[in-house]
């Protein structure tokens, strides 16, 4: 059965967002595929929930807006280039109710209180907070890595993730609900992989933050978890195979389930901490690792 699509783009000039308007028409519910439908079921308490999404056009992040759009949310999609998330949007089939795009630099605190402000505007609050956006940088030993590089990373990934609980606790605070994700990894509990020192700096520093801002979070009423996945399917490990020269099969080897997580299995443990499936979850680490950690 074919689909139809109309698009059109509506400026919020005073916040320079945009929402995105999708049209689609969609196979009869006896034929829509059984998996699709039990996931949409699987967190009925997400239906209308107000989520936040940082690095939302591709990989983990865009794996995520999937989730919580079938689960019934309504996702603000933040990213560097408003093509990249007018792209994923239009993949994803979002519809104009659902999804609202704010192309942001999360180091950068103006771009993100602007996404905040955009989303209070647009939907009055905001339930769930995923502060997944992320760089690798270089990858080389530690005397020949430039400094600025180093800087970089800890803006956008360290940074960047304080400055959305900074902002966006502000909003959950005074409603006295929401949860917060922070996509960390497993370089943020070991020490390794090596030789990348300023992302492992970057990650620890968001386990270390997370934390904190669970215990400060929740005399509040919200929650505040860390994700700390293995390598995963996506464009990041693409390029640390490439940098390190490293073959795939190599780096899947250390690995006990023998493989890389897919964006979808990192997605579902996100989706379980937005949830009230994980009420009374907080200040936790959940590794998404394959068994690497054991």
């Amino acid at each position: 059965m074919g689909e139809w699509y109309a698009w059109s783009v509506v400026q919020k000039y005073e916040l320079g967002a945009h929402v995105f308007t999708h049209h689609r028409r969609t196979s009869p519910p006896h034929l829509r595929n059984h998996r699709e439908e039990v996931e949409a079921d699987m967190y009925a308490d997400l239906q209308g929930k107000i989520a936040i999404v940082t690095g939302a056009s591709r990989g983990l992040g865009k794996a995520i807006v999937e989730k919580l759009l079938a689960n019934g949310a309504k996702v603000t999609l933040v990213d560097l280039e408003q093509e990249a998330l007018e792209a994923a949007a239009q993949d994803l089939g979002a519809s104009s109710d659902q999804v609202l795009l704010v192309p942001a630099d999360v180091s950068k605190a103006a771009d993100v209180e602007n996404y905040v402000d955009a989303t209070v505007k647009a939907w009055g609050r905001i339930d769930i907070l995923v502060n997944n956006a992320g760089i690798s940088g270089p990858v080389s030993p530690i005397t020949e890595i430039d400094p600025a590089d180093f800087d970089r990373v800890i803006a956008v990934n360290l940074r960047g993730t304080w400055l959305g609980m900074h902002y966006g606790l502000r909003v959950m605070w005074e409603q006295g609900s929401g949860s917060v994700i922070n996509m960390s990894s497993i370089g943020g509990l070991i020490a390794g992989p090596s030789p990348i020192t300023p992302y492992v700096a970057s990650k620890f520093g968001i386990t270390g933050i997370s934390r904190l801002a669970a215990q400060e979070s929740a005399p509040h009423g919200v929650r505040v978890n860390s994700v700390h996945p293995s390598p995963a399917d996506t464009d990041m490990i693409s390029y640390l195979e490439k940098e390190s020269d490293t073959p795939r099969d190599q780096m899947a080897a250390g690995i006990p389930l023998g493989r890389y997580a897919t964006p979808e299995e990192v997605a579902n443990v996100v989706l379980f901490l937005a949830s009230d499936a994980s009420s009374f979850v907080t200040g936790s680490e959940y590794r998404v690792d394959g068994g690497m950690l054991a």
